[in-house]
Order: C-alpha cells, then structure tokens, then sequence
C-alpha cells in the first residue's frame, strides 16, 4: 500500500500493444502501490482496435479527451466523442474500436482490484 504521493510521466511507461492501441498504465499496485485501482492512458490510431475482453472484478471508467471511438458493450455499439465519459460495469464484454480519421487519446481508470492481477483481464478474442 502506497504511503506517499508519488507522480509519474506517461512517457516513462512502455506502451503494450498487446491486445491493439497504445496502452500505458500509468498509476497500479505494481508502480505506485496503489490498492484501489489503476489508472493509465490508450491512444488508438484510425483502424485500430483494442480487443474484447471484460473484467470480471472492476467497473472501467473512460474519459475521450480527443478523437473519436466506437465501444462495442456487449455486442452494442455506441460511438463515444472526444470530452465524453463511458461507463463500463463489471463482466461486460468491450470493445474499443477508432473508426475515425484521427487518432484517438484516452484516460482509463479501474476499481476495484482483482484479487490477483492475472484475473482482472478476459480476453474474449
């Protein structure tokens, strides 16, 4: 458990590309010892996807700040504009597609934790 303020640059934090996009978390249990949650950031070229998986522990909270997104919630989508908010509830299957025409940047956050790392992500695809 984190028992100082601690700030880190995103720039600092490789990218994993695993899964599509650029994603970086920034804020977890492993870089700041954070207990709560984790926070980082995803920036999602045009014709890139970040691929379906759900969370079967954590609520995902997403702020667009700029571009564009269609989120696939279960198999619905919704296009999702830059300065919005997506709320994704625990064990709902999601998708995060840019179908548009400039690059998508976004800030991630998810709470609670899973008991162990390892079972806080499913991939579906």
């Amino acid at each position: 458990m984190a028992d100082h303020p601690q700030i880190r640059a995103v720039d600092e934090i490789p990218a994993d590309t695993r899964r599509g996009g650029d994603v970086r978390t920034l804020l977890s249990p492993k870089s700041v010892g954070s207990s709560s949650g984790f926070m980082g950031v995803a920036r999602i070229a045009p014709g890139d996807k970040i691929s379906e998986h759900y969370h079967p522990y954590s609520e995902e909270f997403i702020y667009l700040v700029s571009g564009q997104i269609t989120a696939q919630l279960d198999g619905v989508s919704h296009d999702v504009p830059a300065r919005h908010g997506l709320f994704i509830p625990i064990n709902v299957r999601h998708r995060l597609k840019n179908e548009g025409k400039e690059e998508a940047f976004l800030v991630f956050h998810l709470g609670p934790l899973a008991p162990r790392p390892e079972l806080g992500h499913v991939d579906t695809e």
